[in-house]
Order: structure tokens, then sequence, then C-alpha cells
């Protein structure tokens, strides 16, 4: 094994790696660092000579970036649009700002294990090594699946989008383009991704950031119209319909079913811990990504949600279309006459599309990666190629996404409606799940006397877990409750709101049966595998030069 006192120095390329040092000789830095690492997660040299391991190519400002932007995708600018139809303006409102709260408070969680142990596809490891396998194993798969499926929704999302110009022409040539765009962005070397995703989230953040302004001067009567509309369409259509009952019965059943729609949109938060293995300084650069949620909830979601309230009303026939070329963004803009700004709008909301499915395809492999590194997948999902991608696990994370070609028969539309019911269940799920593994890593580091070493400390733990635990398994209780009402009954919306639910605890129990794996001892928790070469990395500090400087540390 590699020796426990000599650094590993970034900046004079210095390493002590034991017998790799003698079996490789004089290699580069990325290769060197990665088969050291490899070397301590495997527990052997033969493992990470045969299959490689992944490298550590995301920068500072990429995992900065990929964190503020990570969420921004079609969810906060189409699926937001049905929402607001079939509940209205203080529904969104209320609804993307609690369950904002929620995930939260699982970020924070997260980001404790993800800086203690920054590994790759960490999610289902930390489940395994401080929970019960069967909870890594259930997690891992439901949230592989989960990305796959929700690459699928972006792309038919963006064919939609597309339709916007060209409605008349098939969708198929764009789906085509955007599959092997995406392919190609996460096949080469995740430095390539990470810079692809800098930039799609600078112009996201840039995008919504814009619309909020938008949304505020037009609101005010900056507009052709000379038309100043306050919160007329809060007064007239009205801010909550009621949903199913009457009264203020019927008005908290809006405001409760919005919070499916709200979960949909938040999906993808927790790739920056996904990225944590990906990236360099992690000690660094995860504690300061993911305390930049709460302002990313506050600014984008809360003030976004208002924004739409007040720019459209709610009853307009267009937003219960086929969900996706009605963006009430977009709706807004044609309704105030401002010509120009539907076409630049949508542009921006085609971008948000391409990069959630990359971020999704990027995700879901490493997801399955993580797996293959507990051995609760194939062990050819380990095998990297020499700039560190799992390429298998890319490739048929990839694979799924041909199942966006449903949508030349059936209408982009209607399969983004399919998708979007049968990933937020799965969202839902995988916090759920890290939320447990969170309150037993706490109960970890208690049993085994080191939580005083925590590299960064969420306030409030394990309560904050166990807060946000309960609130996700409301929704995934009751998130199809509208079926069993009186005259409500689909099978079509009950299979979409619930098959989620068999899938998720028959992978769960599945494993614990045939496996027969057992909870985890507090005690006995593997909280240091892998650690060691992470904590003996001596990154360079960053010294700014200048003021310029000063401020871009500070963003990125």
């Amino acid at each position: 094994m590699v020796d426990e006192k000599t650094p590993y120095s970034i900046e004079d390329g210095s390493y002590d790696t034991g017998e790799l040092r003698q079996r490789h000789g004089s290699v580069g830095y990325d290769r060197k660092a990665s088969l050291v690492e490899g070397q301590e997660v495997f527990g052997d040299v033969q493992t990470v000579e045969e299959y490689g391991y992944v490298n550590r190519g995301m920068k500072s400002r990429h995992v900065q970036f990929i964190a503020l932007g990570s969420a921004i995708g079609t969810g906060l600018f189409l699926g937001i649009g049905q929402a607001l139809y079939d509940y209205g303006p203080l529904s969104i409102l209320l609804a993307y700002t609690i369950v904002g709260f929620a995930i939260f408070g699982m970020m924070m969680s997260l980001g404790e294990m993800a800086t203690w142990l920054p590994l790759p596809g960490a999610i289902p490891q930390y489940c395994t090594r401080f929970a019960d396998p069967a909870l890594g194993f259930a997690a891992g798969w439901n949230q592989w699946y989960s990305n796959a499926l929700s690459q699928c929704s972006e792309i038919s999302a963006a064919a939609s989008l597309i339709g916007f110009w060209a409605p008349d022409i098939n969708p198929a040539p764009w789906i085509t383009i955007m599959i092997i765009v995406i392919l190609s962005l996460n096949i080469f070397a995740v430095k390539i991704y990470g810079e692809t995703e800098f930039w799609f989230a600078g112009i996201k953040i840039l995008g919504i950031t814009g619309l909020i302004i938008y949304a505020f001067i037009v609101d005010l009567g900056g507009n052709p119209l000379h038309d100043r509309l306050g919160f007329r369409y809060w007064v007239s259509p009205g801010y909550m319909p009621p949903t199913v009952a009457s009264g203020d019965a019927g008005r908290f059943l809006s405001f409760f079913s919005t919070l499916v729609n709200a979960a949909f949109s938040y999906g993808g938060v927790e790739s920056v811990a996904i990225a944590a293995g990906e990236t360099e300084d992690p000690r660094r650069n995860i504690p300061k990504a993911v305390r930049r949620i709460f302002w990313r909830i506050i600014v984008f979601y809360s003030l976004g949600s208002l924004a739409i309230g007040v720019l459209v009303p709610y009853n307009t026939p267009i937003l219960d279309t086929d969900g996706t070329r009605a963006s009430p963004w977009v709706l807004s803009a044609s309704l105030l006459k401002i010509n120009a700004l539907p076409s630049i709008i949508n542009a921006v909301i085609l971008i948000s599309a391409a990069s959630a499915g990359n971020a999704f395809q990027y995700s879901g492999s490493r997801y399955l990666y993580g797996l293959a590194q507990r051995g609760q997948a194939p062990k050819i999902f380990l095998k990297c190629h020499k700039g560190g991608v799992p390429y298998y696990c890319v490739l048929l994370t990839s694979a799924i996404s041909c199942l966006t070609y449903m949508a030349v028969s059936s209408g982009s539309g209607q399969v983004f409606s399919w998708f979007l019911n049968l990933t937020t269940i799965s969202n839902l799920f995988t916090w759920f799940s890290i939320c447990i593994a969170s309150i037993k890593f706490n109960a970890a580091l208690k049993a085994q006397g080191v939580q005083h070493m925590k590299p960064f400390v969420s306030r409030g733990q394990p309560y904050v877990a166990w807060f946000s635990m309960c609130f996700f398994a409301v929704i995934i209780f009751f998130n199809g409750w509208q079926v069993f009402t009186k005259g409500n009954w689909a099978f079509d919306d009950f299979f979409t709101a619930y098959i989620g639910v068999p899938i998720y605890f028959a992978l769960l129990f599945g494993w614990k049966i045939f496996k027969k794996s057992k909870w985890v001892k507090s005690s006995e928790a593997d909280l240091w595998s892998g650690k060691e070469a992470i904590d003996r990395i001596e990154w360079p500090e960053r010294k700014p030069r200048n003021i310029l400087e000063r401020i871009w540390f500070w963003i990125a």
C-alpha cells in the first residue's frame, strides 16, 4: 500500500506511490494521482492497473458553476408552466420555496459526506459504507435509471423547443443531433464535460437572472403596451384555484400537488457531489459549492416562480398544451408583443435543456461506475480509458437516450410528461437515501470518536437530515393522491405516479435477500478506505494578485 507519511505535492509533482511508482516509473501527474487514489479505493494494484481510474480533471470554476447551474433545466423553464395552469401562482411560489429548503437540508447532509470522502459516483457508495449495501444497490440503480430517463426528457424538450422555429419538421433529426453531441461531450475527458458545463451554466445563470429582471421591468409597466401589471393576475383569475375539493381544503391540495412538480425541477441538484470524485481540491471546492445552494434556491427558484406568477394569468389555455412549446416566459413576451424576445428566451431554454441532458448523462455514468466499485454492477463498468472516463458506463447510459425516439410517434410534449413523472419519484428516493446515509454517517463518526475531524460541518445534524428525509417520504407516499378521489381514477396516472415505488423496494429487498446484507453497525462503518490518498495531496493555495482576481476567486 501507499506510504502513510509522505504527502503528495501537486506543485512539484512528487509522489511516493510505492509499488505503482516501481511499475510505471515517471508518469504524468494525472495518471499517477489516479493510480494512487484507485489503489487505495480498490485495495490492490492489479485492479487499478487493469481497469484504470478516473482523473481529478475538473477545476474550481467548473464545480462552482455546476453547483450554481446544475438544477436550472426544463423544469424551471417548461414544467413549471403546467403547474401554474393547474394550481396557480401562489402554489408554485410556496412549493418551490419549501421544497428548496428540504433540498438545502439534504445537500448540506450530502456535503458533509462528499467533503469527508470525495469519491466518484459517491452516493451509492455512502449508502453501502454507512447504512446497508442493499440501500446502496437500490439508490445507485434507482438513480442510474432516473438519470438515464432524465436525459431523455431533456432531449425530448430540446426537440420540441427547436420545433418553435421549425414546427413542420419531424423531431427525429434534432433528437439524433442532441444524442451525438451529448455523447461526444462525455466520452473523451472529464475536463471537456467540466468546461462545457461551465459555459452552459454561465448562459443559464445569465438567462434566468435576465428573465427575473425582465419580469420586474415589465411588471412595473416597462413594456410596449405601457401596461403596469402589478399583481393583477393574482386578483383575476386568482392566486390559488382549488383542486378536487372546494374552499381552503381545495387550495391546500393545489399547493400540495405542486410539490411533485417542484421536486422535478430540482432534479440533478446532487450532481456537485457526484463530481466530487473528479474535482481538484475537493475539501475546499465542495463546501463552497454546497453553501451557495441556498442562494440559488432563493434567487432562481423563489424569485423565478414569483416572476412567472405575475407575468401570465394561470388560466391561459396555451399553458395546458403539450407543456414544452408553451413556456410561460415565452408566452409572457408574446402577450406583451415583444416580438424578438420569444426566440431569444427559447434559445436560452434550448441551451438549458442541452446542458441538463449533458449533466444527466455524466451523473448516470458515474452512478454506474460507483456501483461497479462496490461489486454491485459488472466489473466491465470499472474500465476507464487513459483520459480517466469510464467509457462503458457512458455508452450504456447514452444508449438509453434512444428511448427519446418515442417522441416521433407520440409527440415530444407527451413523452416529456411521461419522463417527468417517471423520474420525479426516483429523485425523491435518491434524496431519501442520502438522508439515511447522512444519519448513519454522523452516527459512525460519533461511534468511532472522530466527529471532531469533519472538514465541513453542517449545523443541526442529524436533525436536518431527519427533517428532509421525512419531507421526501411524505411526497413519495402521497404524490399520486388525486387518482384515488371520486371520478379521477386513471390507470396511466396511477402507474406513472407509483411505478418508482415497487422498483426501488424490489432493488432494496432483492439485494438484501439474495446477498443477505445486514445493516452496518456504526462502529464498523468504513469511513477510511480511499481517504488517505486524498488527505495527503497538497493542493496549491490560490492567491489573488489584484482586485479582479479576488472577485473571480470568490465567484469560482
